[in-house]
């Protein structure tokens, strides 16, 4: 199983761009297809992005495309969330996890553990 640490968040105003990171360490991070979710106050977990394990499949919820990127270097065992044009509504603690089961692409949290700490980001209008 992998550890992972969210970094990066913080606060900005509307417009601002801002690049998550999440390192991994423990087990081979290579192997694992990865993703970010968010959760802000009183709501669910929800799902922002995913990439597989070589980087030939990637995946955004509708209400982050072409506004974020997601992105590794397997060398690093670092996964990167790129935040562009960042919206009040993107304000929400923005975890990585790893994925331990279902198909390439899945956007279900049950498919996805060893969560991180979180990373706050708070995004002013």
């Amino acid at each position: 199983q992998v550890q992972l640490v969210e970094s990066g968040g913080g606060l900005v105003q509307a417009g601002d761009s801002l690049r998550l990171s999440c390192a991994a360490s423990g087990r081979t991070f290579s192997a694992y297809n990865m993703g970010w979710f968010r959760q802000a106050p009183g709501k669910e977990r929800d799902f922002v992005a995913s990439i597989s394990w070589n980087s030939f499949v990637t995946r955004y919820a509708d209400s982050v495309k072409g506004r974020f990127a997601i992105a590794r270097d397997n060398a690093k065992n670092t996964v990167f969330l790129q935040m562009n044009s960042l919206k009040p509504e993107d304000t929400a603690v923005y975890y990585c996890g790893a994925q331990i089961r279902g198909i390439v692409g899945s956007t279900d949290k049950g498919d996805f553990g060893s969560w991180g700490q979180g990373t706050q980001v708070t995004v002013s209008s």
